[in-house]
């Protein structure tokens, strides 16, 4: 819709902001309102007379297929987000000492993420995302006033007065916003490097008027919008047009000159002595003309308070590709098989009779029912004839299933039910298998887009508003934000098979036994998941008394072993020193046998100069002999003692 303004496009800051927001609506208009119209009523199974494909249809029924496949999709990112409690985590600095600061942080921001409702939000925003292609949620700021249940003593503290405390505070909270309420620059990939974005959309005209007596908006006179369908969350429904206001949010960067002539409100003189180019700013306008609020960027990380991701990606695109653009032509082409099988069976089903008009009586009314009878001028077999339109063919029931089969191959999308079979009619284990393999990467895939381009900076961004406008419960730290989850439902169903089967193989004394059965427990949704973990942690930790009798007779066996050790070295020793005296008797044994010989020699013969000669020598070599018998002695006395 093209508003009539009356005022200078380049003498006003809300005139430049809607021009620009015009321009990019008849983008929109032209390339995707349409299709996202028709993806809309496909998901939610309303007909409309432009989805027909032939021009004698009849019937209107539209099959569930895509809606199925929708429904999981978003199902299997919710589980593997919110499924575990806890949905995100900080990673700390590996050098800080202190841990307690980080633990603190994430329970709160988790704790007042889940006091706004974050899931639910989120959830809408991935419903989007998936119907549409892209997921697109706000970051808003709201005072709300916490009620308290508290008692307080009265009387002197003689009794206590029950009651409520107020508690003012601020709190952020994710909005979902549907695609034809976000608005953004058409040669842009990202909110971050696009001019601008702007959400248009209506609001109570309650909420401008409370917000304009709180200060937030300029005190201008309010009007009621005038109608626009193209803007309607349902446009399928009767559009309600009183009591409600256009509010027009532009987050991005405007001209300078403008910017400063709108928020300083300066003449136009003054405008034209500013500086030039473009600044970041908020500006909210109503109606289509009216300014309502102007202000620099107020965020510490100057980050425009809009998240978006596609569901899947187009190279070169904002807008991605939902789960209904990938099952659009099955879908269609499962529609018109089941529609003209409806459409058919009025001619095969209903009974129908010709009849010979010449021969029936004067204003006869020709119907056919039960118990009715029918006036004929002859024979009733010659004038009535029953007859039908043949029968509808068998085959159409295998082509329903076929483009079912087509929509869950389109969307990557299957419940329990259609995974036998999905691979080349394989329904066997190893057949599942492969197919659950296949199904989880196109779910991960989707889920670790979700992640790192929605979840993850929509936490950095309440974070860091929190830092900024609460900084006694959030310190302004650079905290690193991970997601806790990569697994979907389906996925960890598949671990939890594989784990068991792993478990079969192996006996319940391994030491990789516990850890198993801890971990099919933990990829288990149970409501007392940890609390199962910690007692079956607790349970394979041994008893401390237990433990001690344990050491202490491993230490005996030791001492055992070393004794029976020592004592087998000793008798080896001394058997070998056994070894070694015996060798040197044997190397003795020749000496003592000569010498013996030359005594006897010597007895016999006469004595005489030569025979004292003799006897002085054999006596010398007697004493040679025994030098050597004693080296030898105690050559084995230190054999022993080095073998000991």
């Amino acid at each position: 819709m093209d508003y009539d303004h009356n005022f200078d496009n380049e003498k006003s800051l809300e005139a430049w902001v809607i021009h620009k927001c015009d321009q990019w609506r008849d983008h929109y208009e032209a390339n995707y309102a349409e299709k996202f119209d028709e993806y809309y009523r496909l998901w939610r199974g309303i007909w409309a007379g432009e989805d027909s494909m032939r021009a004698s249809e009849r019937s209107k029924i539209i099959s569930p297929a895509l809606q199925q496949a929708v429904e999981s999709s978003v199902a299997e990112v919710e589980e593997a987000t919110f499924g575990r409690g806890r949905f995100f985590d900080i990673k700390d600095d590996l050098i800080d000492p202190n841990k307690g600061d980080i633990q603190l942080v994430r329970q709160q921001l988790d704790e007042d993420l889940q006091y706004v409702g974050v899931r639910k939000q989120v959830a809408e925003c991935v419903i989007n995302a998936a119907v549409f292609g892209v997921g697109i949620g706000e970051i808003v700021a709201e005072e709300i006033i916490e009620l308290i249940p508290s008692t307080q003593p009265i009387m002197e503290g003689a009794m206590q007065a029950v009651g409520v405390m107020e508690k003012q505070r601020t709190v952020f909270k994710l909005r979902p916003v549907m695609p034809q309420n976000f608005l953004i620059d058409p040669v842009s990939t990202s909110i971050e490097d696009a001019l601008g974005v702007a959400i248009d959309e209506f609001v109570p005209i309650h909420q401008v008027e409370i917000a304009i007596e709180n200060g937030i908006y300029r005190d201008v006179e309010i009007t009621t919008a005038a109608p626009d369908i193209d803007l309607e969350p349902d446009q399928e429904l009767t559009v309600y047009n009183d009591d409600k206001v256009r509010l027009t949010k532009y987050y991005g960067l405007v001209p300078r000159e403008l910017f400063n002539k709108a928020a300083y409100e300066m003449e136009d003189d003054e405008a034209e002595e500013a500086e030039s180019g473009y600044i970041e700013a908020v500006v909210v306008i109503a109606n289509g003309g009216t300014l309502l609020k102007v202000e620099a960027n107020p965020y510490m990380m100057q980050d425009r308070p809009v998240v978006a991701f596609p569901w899947d990606v187009v190279p070169g695109r904002f807008w991605g590709r939902g789960v209904c653009e990938k099952g659009y032509n099955p879908q269609k082409a499962l529609d018109t098989e089941l529609r003209a099988r409806i459409d058919a069976l009025a001619l095969t089903v209903h009974p129908m009779i010709a009849v010979d008009a010449s021969r029936l009586p004067r204003g006869a009314k020709m119907e056919i029912r039960p118990g009715k009878a029918i006036l004929t001028n002859g024979d009733p077999r010659e004038i009535l004839h029953p007859m039908h339109f043949g029968q509808l063919d068998q085959v159409s029931f295998t082509q329903g299933a076929e483009l079912q089969r087509m929509v869950q191959m389109a969307t990557g999308a299957i419940d329990a039910a259609g995974i036998p079979g999905s691979i080349n009619g394989d329904s066997t284990a190893a057949g599942i298998s492969m197919s659950l393999g296949a199904i989880i990467k196109r779910h991960k895939r989707t889920l670790i887009n979700f992640q790192e381009a929605f979840l993850i900076p929509m936490v950095k961004k309440v974070a860091w508003r929190y830092m900024q406008f609460d900084p006694e419960r959030y310190p302004a730290k650079d905290f690193k934000f991970i997601a806790t989850s990569t697994l979907g439902i389906i996925a960890r169903e598949y671990e939890v098979t594989q784990l068991v089967q792993l478990l079969q193989t192996m006996s319940p004394d391994s030491p990789m036994y516990p850890l198993l059965i801890e971990s099919i427990v933990d990829n288990m949704n149970l409501s007392n998941r940890e609390q199962i973990i910690e007692g079956l942690r607790q349970a394979n930790q041994p008893d401390p008394n237990q433990q001690a009798m344990q050491e202490q007779v491993m230490q005996m066996q030791i001492a055992k072993e070393q004794a029976t050790l020592q004592n087998i070295e000793a008798q080896t020793a001394e058997i070998m020193s056994r070894v070694q005296q015996n060798t040197v008797e044997t190397e003795l044994l020749p000496i003592a046998e000569e010498t013996k010989r030359i005594a006897a020699l010597y007895k016999n013969t006469p004595a005489d100069e030569t025979d004292k000669e003799f006897a002085r020598r054999a006596k010398l070599a007697e004493l040679v002999l025994k030098e050597r018998e004693i080296a030898s002695k105690e050559d084995i006395v230190e054999r022993q003692m080095q073998g000991q």
